[in-house]
């Protein structure tokens, strides 16, 4: 494949009113609120639709069924949290959800219908059935399709692909604008902007086993941590207990939703064995799922342990989760009838860049939403399809506080120029990206150059630190081992040229990210939530009922 380096150390300089970074259903759903007021340009550093959300397949919690109130969606969020959620940021979740699926809906989302009514199912650790879903196990795919066709709607939202930021500029203490490389010819972007959004999703390529997509490398937290920000409870990193493990394939997820229709565990001796564990069994909080798998895994000296769906017909099976059915099917596993080799892996991260209810970073200009930001309404556990919401919630109110802080009189694009302000490659309209895509495509630069398809020591660099992330910090962690971590990502130096490309900066950002997490897992000498301690199997909420916080070039603190 091509691997670009800039044709001139001279950036293109641009300006518009609001920069979104990701284009997900946080930075999409930020955007189109932004729009009302001026011009806004969401970049993303792959297409527009490869990003976790239209990765998403189990669905969307809401409070919105017959059977449901907005309180227990609360109580349970809180539960899962395990003592370190946010309550204010938990009201506001399951508060504001119910109105902003129905603005989802119509603006033209596809949930699954039961009749005429909304179809609801339920995943581990909720009380009541209310996870929407769509086209069985597409969710997240059908959320992308109708917020992107609601963006491109919009004349001065303007969406571009293949745009990697690179970092953040930042004058008088203040973020105005970032840097991008255009992977499509190479060249250098300065975006000058009144506010700035992150919503570049989470991190999980930082593990030898993730679920996540490889775009998936944690660029937004990593440059607002070398801006300044705060990164805050990055140790608590959820691993998903189910993933296909089959050798020489992806970790493709088997939703959770799976197993609330009536899917169970059984170890290599084809025992069920969550009943050992928890109460809850299949339906136990992740994190005890997770360690619960790989306990069997251990005692029985295996690589895997099953998941058994041969209860249920292939006729539902085809229907419920269609996307699922036939990715098994592909590796040669027909979930009516055989049972399919699972472990865990890495899939979502609690923490990220510190915000307040509203989106406001540590930074003056400076926003984030979705995974990328730590609201705390996950606490040390997300309780399964919150994230989808969250993303929904907190995007539209990131963009709604953008707005209301933008310096009066400061605009740059539509409210002063009367219309569109042009794109950087000179187009003015949302429908350009699908050239810019093709383009791409063309040259080999999409979602498929991210990790591991970079330089030689890139990549080598890249799998040492996937590598040492899994074997010492990830589902069952120790202080010896966490210390040894720590030593042998020091002395990891990636390469600092620019001509490593892409594939270089998602390195020195999984980097950056790998010894924060590390730090912070050190620091926190207890078990909570997804972090577990070997050497500290009990939560302590007298020293650690708190928020890790940690700037770069100081110590890791814990504050309320």
């Amino acid at each position: 494949m091509a691997i670009f380096t800039p044709m001139t150390n001279s950036p293109k300089i641009h300006h518009v009113d609001y920069a979104v970074v990701g284009s997900g259903i946080a930075g999409l759903r930020a955007a189109i609120e932004l729009s009302a007021a001026g011009n806004v340009l969401v970049l993303a550093k792959s297409h527009l639709s490869d990003s976790a959300t239209a990765w998403a397949q189990g669905g969307i919690a809401v409070a919105l069924s017959d059977e449901d109130e907005i309180g227990l969606h609360e109580q349970d969020t809180i539960n899962a949290g395990d003592g370190l959620c946010r309550p204010e940021a938990v009201t506001l979740l399951v508060e504001e959800g119910p109105k902003y699926i129905s603005q989802l809906i119509e603006w033209g989302t596809e949930f699954d219908r039961a009749g005429t009514k909304l179809a609801f199912t339920r995943e581990a650790a909720h009380s009541r059935s209310r996870i929407l879903h769509a086209q069985g196990d597409s969710t997240g795919r059908e959320i992308s399709r109708a917020l992107l066709a609601r963006a491109h709607a919009i004349p001065h939202l303007h969406l571009r692909a293949h745009a990697f930021t690179t970092e953040l500029i930042t004058e008088r203490g203040r973020v105005s604008g970032l840097r991008f490389i255009d992977e499509t010819d190479g060249t250098l972007h300065e975006l000058h902007a009144n506010a700035v959004l992150l919503a570049t999703g989470g991190v999980g390529q930082i593990y030898r086993e993730t679920t996540n997509p490889e775009v998936a490398t944690g660029d937004g937290m990593a440059i607002a941590y070398d801006a300044g920000a705060v990164l805050s409870d990055m140790e608590f990193m959820q691993f998903h207990p189910t993933a296909l493990a089959i050798q020489g394939a992806p970790r493709f997820l088997l939703s959770e939703a799976l197993r609330g229709e009536g899917g169970v565990l059984r170890n290599i001796g084809l025992e069920r064995f969550m009943k050992k564990y928890h109460e809850a069994q299949e339906l136990a909080p992740r994190d005890i799922v997770a360690r619960a798998i790989v306990s069997e895994m251990q005692r029985t000296q295996s690589t895997h342990v099953y998941l058994d769906m041969t209860k249920k017909s292939e006729e539902f099976l085809k229907k419920r989760f269609p996307r699922i059915y036939e990715t098994c099917l592909s590796h040669g596993l027909d979930l009516a009838s055989d049972l399919a080799p699972v472990c865990p892996a890495a899939h979502y991260l609690m923490g990220g860049v510190k915000t307040d209810l509203k989106g406001h970073t540590s930074l003056a200009g400076l926003y984030a939403a979705g995974e990328t930001a730590a609201t705390g309404v996950h606490g040390a556990n997300r309780l399964a399809s919150n994230s989808l919401l969250e993303g929904l919630v907190f995007g539209a109110i990131a963009g709604q506080a953008m707005m209301k802080d933008a310096p009066a009189g400061k605009r740059t694009g539509q409210a002063l120029l009367g219309g569109p302000a042009p794109l950087p490659d000179g187009s003015t309209g949302a429908q350009k990206d699908a050239v810019k895509d093709g383009v791409a495509a063309k040259n080999g630069a999409t979602a498929k150059n991210g990790p591991g398809r970079a330089p030689a020591v890139v990549c080598a660099l890249l799998t040492k630190i996937r590598e040492v992330m899994w074997q010492d910090a990830s589902i069952m962690r120790g202080g010896k081992e966490l210390a040894g971590a720590i030593k042998q990502l020091e002395a990891i130096e990636p390469p600092k040229s620019d001509k490593s490309g892409r594939g270089g900066h998602e390195l020195r950002n999984l980097h950056t990210l790998a010894l924060v997490m590390t730090r912070t897992a050190l620091a926190r000498e207890e078990s909570r939530g997804s972090h577990y301690r070997s050497d500290f199997p009990f939560r302590n909420d007298e020293d650690f009922a708190k928020h890790s916080a940690l700037q770069k070039g100081k110590d890791v603190r814990f504050e309320p």
